[in-house]
């Protein structure tokens, strides 16, 4: 795992793991905002090819809003970025940026922004913790 992501590896193919992602962030309180499929944008503008990755845009907006209040200038950091990206044709890798990172890049931020920061790793750390279960 690297300083700035939470990740897990699944063992399931990559269309199923992203269809579990999807489920588990909104059953974790998280909307889908952006959605950008990187094999496909890279296979238009590059002409490469690279393995299936996608990079979902998730945001919980009651947690967006007190981030908002509390620093206007965190809506640079927002959504909360979750990729989803092919190993092989069974295994998965999810990773989700670490809020608790988000709080490096704010500087001396106030307490409420760190509630909205633990709170949204708790709730990724979960929805991550839920694929590796079903």
């Amino acid at each position: 795992m690297t300083q700035y992501t939470l990740e897990t590896t699944v063992r399931r193919p990559y269309d199923e793991t992203v269809e579990s992602v999807r489920a588990e962030l909104s059953a974790a309180g998280f909307g889908i905002l952006t959605e950008i499929d990187l094999k496909a944008t890279l296979k238009a503008k590059l002409d490469v090819d690279v393995a299936s990755k996608i990079i979902l845009g998730a945001c919980r907006p009651e947690l967006a809003h007190q981030a908002l209040q509390a620093d206007p200038s965190i809506a640079a950091l927002l959504p909360c970025n979750v990729v989803v990206r092919a190993v092989d044709d069974t295994t998965t890798v999810v990773e989700a940026f670490d809020p608790h990172a988000m709080m490096s890049l704010a500087g001396e931020a106030d307490d409420n922004l760190r509630t909205v920061a633990t709170d949204a790793r708790q709730r990724l750390t979960a929805a991550l913790a839920a694929l590796e279960t079903n």
